[in-house]
């Protein structure tokens, strides 16, 4: 399938918001940064489909569909296969910007930083606990302990190193959030539709993002070749301009992995499973031997995770004007430690193609089209 590059800058500040209400006399409007990939498939898919001609409002009805979009019931082969901030090279490529995977913990100390990595560890069976696995991911800490260092994102080379076992380096590997964006308060107006002025005494504050020059977001599409301009991105019709992009995107060693039997299963986007925490192919975990896990062409035993705490991603429904479902998800960066891993590079290339989806989810629910439910594999 041919995947379409390219990266989103924007015009202005955006307004990202969360899935909190707001906008009542007083209220506050916290933005959400990064916003989860369904703000960019939707812009994305709307782009596409006034670049094709296509009616918004017939669109809407189900009256008419598209080839790659689909319809607001049946999603098309348009997929959002890769969303990630991300910043221009001095050579002019893009390179994406990831949250630190859970297994990472980073310290510091006055101003030098350490990272370390949190192990799958058999624990004794006396030492009992919540967890439903058999090993438990464990950080080993010298006689100093120290609060680990948030608001931090890893680099492409970061990445590469993680995916290969090898160790972090702070100063190369780590960017702050300070670096890549500013936060600024902006007053609103609510108005009044009828009389079309401002509506007294409506007065809301918000959070606005302002993005760094030369940052904004790589994004990779599958199943529909979407062509560069302008966008309307996040909450307000904020603008924001595309343009193809050479990415540089990490790619694992599959013959490694398949090779060595095992692997790290990390999530690039945020995972709606079933099972809440465990991903789309596991069974019902056991103390002892672990989850099972079986998806398009790939076994093996879930041993170990760290998953931080889950998130609500929701959303605006423009086909049909109201809420999305509230869904809980785990989070991007959330990390996986698979044994027994039966699979070859083939199918291992194939499954992060295609993402943590079974078969019919893949063929109906539209929140694959938006880019949830992605990974990438590793060395473990």
């Amino acid at each position: 399938m041919t995947a379409t590059d390219a990266f989103i800058e924007a015009l202005d500040v955006l307004s990202l918001r969360g899935n909190k209400l707001f906008g009542d006399p007083g209220s506050w409007g916290e933005a959400w940064m990064p916003p989860p990939p369904s703000v960019a498939a939707g812009a994305l898919r709307s782009h596409l489909l006034v670049h094709r001609g296509v009616d918004l409002a017939d669109f809407a009805k189900g009256a008419v569909s598209d080839p790659q979009v689909g319809s607001p019931d049946k999603p098309g082969p348009f997929t959002l296969a890769a969303f990630q901030l991300a910043r221009r090279q001095a050579d002019g490529r893009i390179e994406p910007l990831y949250p630190v995977p859970a297994d990472l913990v980073v310290h510091e100390k006055e101003g030098e930083r350490r990272v370390v990595s949190l192990q799958a560890t058999r624990v004794d069976a006396a030492l009992k606990g919540s967890a439903p696995l058999p090993r438990w991911p464990a950080l080993a800490e010298g006689a100093e302990r120290s609060k680990p260092v948030g608001g931090l994102w890893l680099t492409s080379g970061g990445l590469r190193a993680w995916l290969a076992g090898r160790a972090i380096e702070p100063n190369e590997h780590l960017v702050e959030s300070s670096e890549l964006w500013n936060l600024e308060a902006r007053v609103g107006v609510g108005l009044d539709a009828h009389k079309r002025r401002a509506d007294d005494g409506k007065l809301f504050s918000l959070q606005a993002i302002h993005l760094k020059p030369g940052v904004g977001f790589a994004v990779r599409v599958l199943g529909a070749e979407v062509p560069a301009g302008l966008l309307r991105f996040g909450g307000d019709g904020r603008g924001a301009c595309l343009t193809a992009a050479s990415v540089d995107w990490p790619e694992p060693d599959y013959e490694a992995i398949s090779k060595a039997r095992r692997a790290r299963l990390l999530l690039t986007s945020p995972g709606i499973f079933e099972r809440g925490w465990l991903p789309t192919g596991a069974g019902e975990a056991d103390p002892t031997r672990g989850a099972p896990f079986a998806l398009n062409g790939v076994r093996g035993r879930i041993v170990c995770a760290a998953v931080p705490r889950s998130q609500v991603v929701s959303g605006f429904d423009l086909a049909r004007w109201r809420p999305k479902t509230a869904q809980r998800a785990a989070p991007a960066g959330s990390v996986y430690w698979i044994e027994d891993l039966e699979a070859t590079p083939e199918a291992l290339c194939k499954l992060v193609a295609r993402g943590l989806w079974t078969d019919d989810a893949y063929e109906r629910d539209p929140r694959r089209a938006e880019g949830f439910n992605r990974l990438i594999w590793a060395k473990y």
